[in-house]
C-alpha cells in the first residue's frame, strides 16, 4: 500500500456473523482528494464497503488503510482520532427522534471536541450560525430548531448529511445519501458532496443507486456486483453495456433519478459554476 491513497484497499472480503459472504477479493485505492462512486444493485455489498472504509465493520480478509493508518493495528485513542478524520453519511441517519436539527447538526464536530464543549452545547448551541450555513446549503435552513421525529424522511436524510459536512471530515464517505429524495433535491444535495470536496480537498467516496447521479457528479465510477468489483472505470468509458450488465439481475431499464435517462447527456453536462 502507498502513503499517497487516503483509502486502500486489498484483497478484502467480510464475510457476516451469519456466514454470508458480502465482499470478496475487492481492491480499491482512492487518491487524497478524489471523488469515486460505487454503484451496483441492490445486495451487491455497497454498504459493506462504506462501512468497512468507515471503520464501523472489520475486514474478514484483507488489508485496510485509511488516511496513511491501518485502522485496527491502533490503540483506542488513536483508532479514536482516525475517526474523527471520518464522516458517513448513512441511507437511514441514526439520529434519536426527540433531538432538535441544530443539535443533530453540531453532533459531527463532537469527535473533535473537548467533553466539556460538548456537554455545553448540549444545553446551548455552540455555534448556530454555522449549522443553519450548512443546513441552508441542502434547503433545510428554516428546520434550524424542529424536533428530528417531525421530519419526513427526506428532510432527515438532509439532516444527516448536514452533520457530516458540518464535521468537514477528511475522508467523505456517503451511502445511498439521497435515496429518500426527488430528482431535483437529490441533484442538489450530490452537488453539495462534490462542492465540499472540492473546497475542502476531502476524499470523497459514495455509493449510489442512480446511475445518472454517479455519471453526472463523479469522474470515476466503480462498479460493484455480488461483493466483487465488476469494473473501475473513468467515467468517459463506462459503456451502457457496462451499466446493463452490471445490473442484469434488475431487468432492462437502468436504476436512475430522472426519466428519460440519457447516457451521453449524462456525461457531458457541465457542472454548476459553484461546484467547479
Amino acid at each position: 500500500m502507498t502513503a499517497e491513497a487516503a483509502l486502500a484497499l486489498e484483497d478484502v472480503g467480510l464475510v457476516h456473523a451469519n456466514g454470508q459472504r458480502a465482499l470478496q477479493g475487492v481492491t480499491l485505492r482512492v487518491a487524497p482528494g478524489a471523488r469515486v462512486a460505487v454503484i451496483g444493485p441492490s445486495g451487491a455489498g455497497k454498504t459493506s464497503l462504506l462501512r468497512i472504509a468507515a471503520t464501523a465493520l472489520r475486514a474478514s480478509e484483507g488489508r485496510v488503510e485509511l488516511l496513511g493508518a491501518r485502522p485496527w493495528q491502533l490503540r483506542a485513542r488513536p483508532l479514536k482520532a482516525l475517526r474523527a478524520r471520518i464522516g458517513l453519511i448513512h441511507q437511514a441517519p441514526p439520529i434519536p427522534p426527540r433531538l432538535r436539527v441544530i443539535t443533530a447538526v453540531l453532533a459531527g464536530r463532537l469527535g473533535a471536541w473537548s467533553g466539556g464543549r460538548a456537554l455545553a452545547s448540549l444545553l446551548v448551541p455552540a455555534d448556530i450560525a454555522g449549522a443553519q450555513a450548512v443546513l441552508a446549503r441542502l434547503d433545510l435552513a428554516d428546520r434550524l430548531f424542529d424536533r428530528c421525529d417531525r421530519l419526513s424522511g427526506g428532510q432527515l436524510q438532509r439532516v444527516g448529511m448536514a452533520r457530516v459536512l458540518y464535521q468537514a471530515p477528511e475522508l467523505l464517505l456517503a451511502d445511498e445519501p439521497v435515496s429518500a429524495l426527488d430528482p431535483a433535491l437529490a441533484d442538489l444535495a450530490v452537488g453539495e458532496l462534490i462542492a465540499q470536496s472540492q473546497a475542502t480537498g476531502a476524499t470523497l467516496l459514495a455509493s449510489l443507486h442512480a446511475v445518472d447521479l454517479a455519471l453526472k457528479w463523479f469522474d470515476r465510477i466503480v462498479g460493484l456486483r455480488a461483493g466483487v468489483v465488476v469494473f473501475d472505470a473513468p467515467a468517459a468509458e463506462v459503456s451502457p453495456g457496462m451499466l446493463h450488465e452490471l445490473y442484469a439481475t434488475e431487468g432492462s431499464l437502468l436504476p436512475t433519478q430522472a426519466h428519460g435517462f440519457d447516457l451521453e447527456g449524462a456525461r457531458a453536462r457541465p457542472l454548476p459554476t459553484a461546484c467547479r
